[in-house]
Parts: C-alpha cells; structure tokens; sequence
C-alpha cells in the first residue's frame, strides 16, 4: 500500500469509526478498531486501490443503505454524492452500478469477520456488572428470512414445500448467538429454510466454535437435544434448556438434591444416519444433567410449572430459582431477532444473489452490533444496563446526529456531540413489563388491500387481457 492510499485509508477509516462514535479513548471506542479492520482486509485479500468504491467507502455507504429506511441502491449513491460535495470533492455518477460492483468485490468472509469482530469486542468489553455470577451467557435462536425470487436465489435458498411454485419467496434461516449481557450477536449461521442438517440443531454445531470453555448457553426446549449438549459440555461450555416434553421425566430415580431438583444420566441414543453416527462416534456414553421442576405462581391465575435442564450442578451457587429467572431471560433474544429484522429491516432482503444476500445478512449484523456499542456506552455513562436502553431510538438518535458527524472537524466540537448524542439515548428506557399479554391483532386494517396470487403472475396478466367472461 503507498504513502497516499495508506494516508487515505487511515482517513477513511477515522470517518468510518466516527460516525459510530469510536473516537477518543473512553471506554467501547475500540469496538471497530483500526487494527480489526486492517487485518479482515489483509486476512481476505482485498486489494486497496485508489478509486471513488474503495473497501472501506463501499462498507460505509453499504452501513448507511441498511440504517436507512428506504434502502435502495440509488439513495445510497445519492447520499455518497451529497457526502462527497459537502466535502468540496468531486462528484461522481448517480448510477448505481459502479456501487454494487463494488459490493461484488469484496469477500463474503470481508463482511462476516468484521461483524463478527465487532461483536466479539464489545461483549469482551462488558463490565463485571452485567454478567450472571461472574460468568458470559449467551442466547441462542434461530429466525427465517425472505428475499427476491431469482433463480440463483431459489436454488440455493428454496421456497417454503407448503408454498406452491412460482409463487412464494426464497427463505433462508438464521440463527445466532446473542450476549445476555449488553446483546451484541457474536456469531451466526446461514442455511436453507429445511433440508439435511439445516436446522436450528444443525446451525448450532456449526457456531459451537464460538463458545469457549465456562460459558453458559440458554436456549428454548427444541434445543435439549442430546448430541448438541453432549457437544457443549465437552468443550466445558454449561447449557440451561427447558426440558424436552418427549423426554420421560421421573424425580423418585437419580441423585437427589432437593425437592424437585435432582441429578440423572441420559444416555446415548442411536443415530437414524450415518452422518449422525460419525459425530456422535467421539463423544461420551452418557450425559450428566441436573432437571429441576420449578411451580411459578401468579396471583389470580394457575401455577405454571418450568422444568429446567442444566450443568450447573451446585445448588447452593445456583439454585433453581435462579436457574428459572436466567431462562425467563431466554426472551431478550426474541427481542433482539425483532430489532434486527423489524427497526433494521431485515425480514425482507433486497439482493438477487446468494453471495450478496449473505453479505446483506452480515451488514445488518454489524450495524446491529455498532448501534449496541452506542447503548452500551450509555449504559456505562449512566450507571444503568445496556438493555434498559431502547434500540430503535438509539437508531434515530444516531441517524439524526450522523450528518453531523460527518462534517465535523473539531475534535472538541465532535466531543460535546458525542456527550449530547449518549445523553439523547440514555434518556429513553425501556420499561420491565413481565408477564404481558397482548393479542397479535390490529385496530385498524390496512389501507391497501389486494388479494393474494394463487397463480403465476404472467397466468394472472394473461387472464386480466382476455377480459371477464360473457
């Protein structure tokens, strides 16, 4: 890299750190580091040349188009070419196909690693106050997302075997690994909606490189399945599920600790194939797991009862209350899905092809993670909890303010933004309103009301030129 593209990166970089307030040296603000970046372009093997798309302006302008709510290609180059005259530089073409060859440009792996780096650090960067005894847990769940109906899309990402042909969408699953602690997703997995190990079961092996020994997985009941935490608790990773129903349950057999709570093995079942059977080949005979029962009782209504798995055997340090309270926080990650798909809009995807259908995926991953930095911040500046604080208006803070930031030269100037931009998300709280109800309907229907096709839409063309029947 020359002396003038090496000058340009760094400036590039700064700008790009600054409009998420990476800048100065308190804490969070080495989230997206200079060295993070450097080294997914150096590990991937992106050459830097000067031109208008460089890596780090084509990751900026690919930011901007996923923060923003109409999410076009044209209004990101547009909002490059009014960035690039209030900079006094040259203009360039408002054609939008020097932007996404760009976008083809770059690896896959370019978008994944600084995601996932970027999520790394920041939960890495948690205070000791945020975590459950000491100890990072993680949150894991899985979604699907749809995306435009191409050929290359269809084949790698098949519509729905419910949905007839020509006339649903691709679906994708997604899965990730959520921190308890301040939400920054630090791993994820890509498969097809069904198929051979497409699962939410078969994505967790693929992210099991992303535990490392003493973390605590906390995962809904489809996920207490003996192979996957078999596999955790080799890598000394400790798991809370709630029981599988189809697991017999019986509290007179088993090491007893308590009433209700108790020590038992499961052993280790056959497997219907030989894919199954080779991973299974390395791993324990048995599993040791502590199920504990536990009634909730709520005032005016019927006990519920909650039957927990785990590893974490001592029931001084955890007792089963608290085991029932960790997984009651199992919820916050239908949360985070619903940040990143609803207020990032991420269930709709635009791109035509697979390859950048996942680089749209990871985009919307960092961006995620760069708006929790910005709350986490917040939550450390005003002695509060990064989840008391609302998503959606740190996103509109931060999208008010970023003009701003972009043409602000002083570094004392940029500071006072800084301090009133954390002071603008830490007022808004997001109440604890446990145990809600609400019903999944709306008031008012919409508007624009049009009937569904049921057949291909050049069929429907075809019937609406041959006019009613007589």
């Amino acid at each position: 890299m020359s002396s003038l593209n090496n000058r340009r990166f760094r400036e590039q970089i700064r700008f790009l750190r600054r409009q998420f307030l990476q800048d100065g040296g308190l804490p969070f603000t080495d989230v997206l580091s200079e060295q993070s970046i450097s080294d997914a372009l150096t590990q991937n093997g992106v050459c830097w040349k000067d031109r208008i798309y460089t890596p780090l302006t084509t990751l900026w302008v690919f930011l901007g188009q996923i923060l923003c709510t109409d999410q076009s290609c044209a209004s990101a180059v547009a909002r490059l070419i009014a960035h690039r005259v209030s900079r006094n530089q040259n203009s360039c073409s408002s054609e939008t196909s020097a932007y996404c060859q760009a976008r083809k440009r770059l690896p896959e792996k370019f978008f994944s690693d600084v995601a996932r780096r970027a999520g790394r650090a920041l939960d890495d960067a948690a205070k000791a106050d945020w975590l459950w005894h000491g100890r990072r847990v993680y949150l894991y769940d899985g979604s699907t997302v749809t995306m435009p109906d191409t050929p290359a899309n269809q084949s790698e990402y098949p519509q729905p075997s419910y949905q007839r042909p020509g006339l649903g969408h691709p679906m994708a699953r997604v899965c990730v690994l959520v921190s308890l602690s301040c939400g920054a997703i630090v791993d994820m997995a890509i498969g097809a909606y069904s198929g051979k190990g497409q699962s939410e079961l078969g994505l967790l092996r693929r992210l099991l490189d992303a535990f490392r020994p003493g973390d605590v997985m906390v995962a809904d009941r489809l996920m207490c399945s003996w192979v996957e935490l078999t596999a955790l608790q080799c890598r000394g990773v400790d798991f809370v599920v709630r029981h599988a129903s189809t697991r017999k349950l019986d509290f007179r057999r088993g090491q007893r600790l308590g009433k209700d709570d108790q020590i038992v093995s499961w052993p280790k079942r056959y497997a219907r194939s030989k894919a199954d059977s080779a991973y299974r080949k390395d791993l324990p005979d048995s599993l040791r797991v502590r199920v504990c029962r536990i009634r909730i009782a709520r005032p005016g209504f019927r006990d519920k009862v909650l039957v927990v798995a785990t590893t974490l055997f001592d029931p001084i340090e955890y007792p089963k209350e608290e085991l029932a309270s960790l997984y009651r926080e199992r919820w916050n990650v239908e949360l985070d899905i619903r940040s990143l798909k609803q207020t990032l809009q991420m269930d709709r995807l635009r791109c035509k092809t697979p390859e950048l259908v996942r680089k749209e995926i990871w985009t919307h991953v960092l961006a995620y993670n760069l708006i929790h930095t910005i709350m986490a911040r917040a939550a450390d500046d005003y002695d509060v909890e990064p989840r008391t604080i609302s998503f959606k208006t740190t996103l509109q803070t931060l999208k008010a303010f970023q003009p701003i930031l972009a043409n602000c030269c002083s570094s004392d100037f940029r500071q006072q933004i800084y301090d009133q931009l954390i002071e603008s998300v830490a007022v808004h709280r997001v109440g604890d309103r446990p145990n809600r109800i609400e019903s999944r309907k709306i008031k008012q229907p919409s508007r624009k009301h049009h009937d569904f096709l049921h057949v291909h839409r050049h069929e429907a063309k075809r019937q609406i030129l041959k006019g009613p029947r007589k």
